[in-house]
Parts: structure tokens; sequence; C-alpha cells
């Protein structure tokens, strides 16, 4: 691990910078010490940065570089880093190019042989993951979900049958009509986790069946606002066994203590549960 206390600034380096996704205690002293040392922020809202900016007592200037403008602006910038300047490519919130700006730039800076430097910090994606309850060994992160909804659910069959975890963005607005497109192609039993407003005062985090979780989202208008994530539980085989987390940590003590077989059919017994399915997971998932 490297320990660099102070900040070596370096020219001609495109820094990717990760900014908090609501709490500002998120952000790190690394993001800070460049923030505060190049030559110019793009920003995908100047004022929006502005504000952060200024909250740190940081005096860089702005350069607007979002959606509209990208592919026009990013020759201009590609010129200053190639000129010797350094820059810090941020989006509104969370890591760049994560569904935000920056494809573009970081792309032509590579064909220009200037150098990207990534800096780890916020993404809502594995925030949301992160304590899902949902496998988390294979997963992909699928954007925004289509605002009609011919596309949505077109979308929608595509992942009906991928067996890995998959994550999408949602707005407040269209929360319900997803909902109810994702309830019609993949059935009320398929679990989805909604992380709403992470790491601010009304974080919410729930996970239950489809079908109920719409039920649960209309009994309470305040469930459907602020920035969402939806995490979707992969394809099960038909007739595979769904094992609970109680089951599986109870499975993971026994084996400590008794053969694989044993502890499987022991668990299996206190939970209702089929043996083979409790094998099979102990086979996979410990050692």
């Amino acid at each position: 691990m490297t320990d660099n206390k102070t900040f070596q600034q370096e020219s001609s380096i495109l820094y990717i910078v990760p900014t908090p996704i609501g709490n500002l205690g998120d952000i790190t002293q690394r993001a800070l010490d460049v923030l505060s040392s190049v030559d110019v922020v793009a920003a995908e809202d100047t004022r929006h940065t502005g504000k952060l900016l200024s909250h740190f007592n940081i005096q860089t200037k702005t350069f607007a570089l979002h959606d509209h403008n990208e592919q026009n602006k990013a020759d201009i910038l590609v010129e200053r880093l190639l000129s010797g300047q350094s820059i810090a490519l941020v989006s509104d919130a969370g890591t760049p190019l994560i569904s935000d700006p920056g494809y573009h730039l970081v792309s032509r800076c590579r064909q220009a042989g200037v150098k990207v430097v990534p800096l780890p910090g916020a993404c809502a994606v594995i925030t949301a993951l992160s304590a899902a309850g949902l496998p988390s060994d294979r997963f992909s992160f699928e954007g925004f979900l289509p605002p009609k909804t011919k596309a949505r659910k077109d979308k929608l069959q595509e992942i009906a049958q991928v067996e890995r975890t998959c994550i999408f963005y949602e707005s407040p607005h269209r929360i319900i009509p997803s909902l109810e497109d994702m309830l019609d192609v993949l059935g009320p039993g398929r679990e989805v986790v909604i992380a709403r407003e992470l790491t601010k005062t009304f974080e919410t985090i729930q996970g239950m069946p489809l079908g109920e979780l719409i039920l649960w989202m209309g009994e309470d208008e305040n469930r459907r606002k602020g920035e969402m994530v939806l995490l979707v539980h992969g394809y099960r085989q038909p007739g595979e066994e769904v094992l609970s987390a109680e089951a599986t940590r109870a499975l993971t003590i026994l084996v400590k203590s008794l053969p694989l077989k044993k502890a499987a059919a022991a668990v299996a017994e206190i939970y209702n549960l089929k043996k083979n399915a409790l094998y099979k997971w102990g086979l996979d998932n410990l050692d």
C-alpha cells in the first residue's frame, strides 16, 4: 500500500474523481488534493460542482462537460492536457462515466496517449449492492431503464433469465410504472431490492418479492422520492431451492465442527429445506 502523505501534482493527466452521492463526508482526501491542484475541473454541472468546491474552499476553475456538448468539447480538453495542463473530471455525484458523461473524453485521451488516473470513491451501484443481501459474486449494471413501456419491457425480457444480479437506476416519477412492468415480465415472486437516498438522512434499503414491493411502495409517497437504485435477483431454475440468510449462516457455523454432508442434513431439518441444495451451496461457497 502506498502512503502519499503529500500529494504530488503531475502535468498532462486526466484524473477521474468520484464525488459524494449525498454525504459530503464521503469525499476522500486524495480527491480534495486533486481538485485543489489541477488546472481545471471538467464538471457535468458547473453550478452544482461550484457549490461542492466552495464548501471545501477550493478555488479551481470549472469547465462545463455534459451529455449535450461532450463530443465537441472533448478535443478542447485533450489539447489542454497535451499542452501540459492537468484536469479533474467530475459528475454531479458518484463516479464519472457510470451513467454520467465522460466516456468520449476518456476514450480520446487514451487515443492521444494522455495518462488517465482513476480515483476510487463513491458509486451508488456498489454502495447499494453491498447492503442489498442479493448475490454479489456476479452482477451487471444496466443503467437507467428506458422511459417508454415497450422499450422497458423489451429490456426486462433481456434479463428475465439472466442468473446474475442486475442493477438499474430509476427516477421517482417512473418507479411505479417500472416496477409494474417488472411484475408483468419477471413475475410477483422475483426478489427486488430498492435502495433510495443512499448516504442521506432518509436512506432506505428494502427488499421483498415484486408483488409485495409494489404494495409497500404504494403505502407511503415518501418511499417514491429521491435517487433510486433497483437490484433484481437473478433467475432461478424452476424448483431451485431458495436458501435464507439464516440457513446459510447456520450451515457456515456447523461446518466448523461437522462434515459438510452432516451439517447440511442438520440445517435442512431445522429449516425444512432440501439437504442437497444446502450441500451444493456449501460446496460452492465454503472452503
